[in-house]
């Protein structure tokens, strides 16, 4: 076990020596021949996963033999959309995971297990399914790359997650993300250990042990020119996460010291397209919201609810519509029962009916945004009342009114000291 590169702070910006850390990281591993990356999609534009992924097919040239983004449930990458996260590298490098046909089971945690970390509300086995190109591709090398943030399913971002959810199949997928939302996502989102992490510890330390993994992780904050790589943890075992994951939460949890009336998030189009990756708004601010607060989501790029088709019906079916009701349709209807993912997002995506969620579209329908739940607010309008390039992130005043912008809710999560305590008491 061995880690390679462990260096940042919260001040710190890597980003001009980060080809030359990677390297140097890589040439301590010696020779390699056949290596497989598996960074993140397009959704984590702002990891630098794009940047390291391009400097490693530099190092190592034909050697590269695949790419495999770890698309886990969302869309494939578009060809426009793999050239402006990863440069110029040969498209006929990527490889599209598709999480219900292309996975192999490596084997189970058992039932009790899941039951122990559910607090016995949960009596089923998890599977450990990965894409059939990482245990039969022969490689020499997984460089798995990614981002560690807060997360709503699994605590805090990657690691082991970036291999068995990011490459993951459909029974994987769907019982690792409803554990998260029946255990309680404010009890997880921010904890580096928790039930859903403790089930993929289970199954990497049994099943992927014999994969030549390494993991790179990036820590990005908000700097005063963009975004800034606070961290860099390169390594092959659990001390390259827990580094990282310790530098993200004082570089990505902000915490306030009172409730937020109303939260402005802007999603970049570039990244977000559906709610589905979209309900980050949701997820990471929901701590910091005051009840009967507002949240309003501009969202121009936004034109579905599921990147996949199948769970897009069942959003649209179903709805966002809080836990218990969640929960019965769960028990009453197979459809939703058989695809757990889908409603363990309508889980995390509702406000419980603690504040209000206005959805402001660039192509979804006022009749589809009310119909799942939601407000709809116009985006033109709302463009005008709250232009995302006149504001700055945190507290801005636009007509007299307050308003908690956030430029981009994928980089942190927000909390306020008073739900924090509750949270850990």
């Amino acid at each position: 076990m061995s880690l390679y590169c462990a260096i940042g702070g919260i001040d710190s910006d890597l980003l001009p020596q980060l080809q030359e850390l990677l390297a140097e990281s890589l040439a301590k591993l010696g020779e390699r021949n056949r290596v497989l990356i598996v960074p993140p999609d397009h959704s984590r534009l702002h990891s630098r996963a794009g940047d390291l992924t391009r400097y490693a097919w530099e190092y190592y040239g034909d050697r590269l033999q695949a790419v495999l983004p770890a698309l886990g449930t969302h869309a494939p990458m578009r060809p426009e959309q793999i050239t402006r996260m990863f440069g110029a590298m040969p498209q006929q490098l990527f490889h599209v995971h598709n999480w219900r046909t292309d996975v192999e089971t490596l084997g189970e945690v058992p039932a009790e297990f899941i039951r122990e970390q559910s607090e016995g509300k949960l009596n089923y086995a998890w599977p450990a399914q990965v894409n059939r190109l990482v245990t039969r591709g022969n490689f020499d090398l997984i460089l798995s790359i990614g981002q560690v943030v807060p997360h709503e399913v699994i605590g805090m971002a990657n690691y082991n997650k970036n291999i068995l959810v990011g490459t993951g199949g459909r029974d994987s997928i769907n019982r690792s993300h409803y554990l998260g939302a029946v255990y309680g996502m404010e009890r997880i989102m921010g904890r580096a250990e928790n039930p859903v992490r403790s089930v993929l510890n289970y199954a990497a330390d049994r099943f992927l042990r014999n994969l030549r993994l390494v993991y790179v992780l990036t820590v990005i904050g908000r700097a005063e020119n963009g975004l800034a790589v606070r961290g860099l943890f390169i390594g092959d075992d659990a001390e390259c996460f827990h580094r990282a994951a310790e530098l993200s939460l004082k570089v990505n949890f902000e915490i306030l010291d009172a409730p937020i009336r109303k939260a402005v998030v802007y999603l970049d189009p570039h990244e977000f397209h559906s709610t589905w990756i979209g309900n980050k708004a949701v997820y990471r601010t929901r701590m910091a919201l005051a009840d009967d607060a507002e949240l309003i989501i501009l969202a121009p790029g936004v034109k579905e609810f599921g990147e996949d088709r199948a769970i897009d019906a069942l959003i649209r079916k179903y709805g966002y519509r809080g836990t218990p009701a969640t929960l019965a349709a769960v028990s009453a209807n197979a459809d939703l029962a058989s695809d757990l993912s889908a409603a363990a997002h309508l889980i995390h995506g509702s406000s419980e009916g603690r504040f209000k969620i206005t959805w402001c579209p660039g192509q979804l329908s006022k009749e589809e945004v009310e119909s799942v739940g939601f407000e709809f607010g116009d985006l033109d309008t709302m463009l005008k009342r709250y232009n995302p390039d006149a504001l700055h992130h945190g507290y801005n005043n636009v007509d007299g009114e307050e308003i908690f912008f956030i430029p981009n809710p994928g980089l942190g999560l927000w909390a306020y000291r008073d739900k924090l305590l509750e949270r850990n008491s």
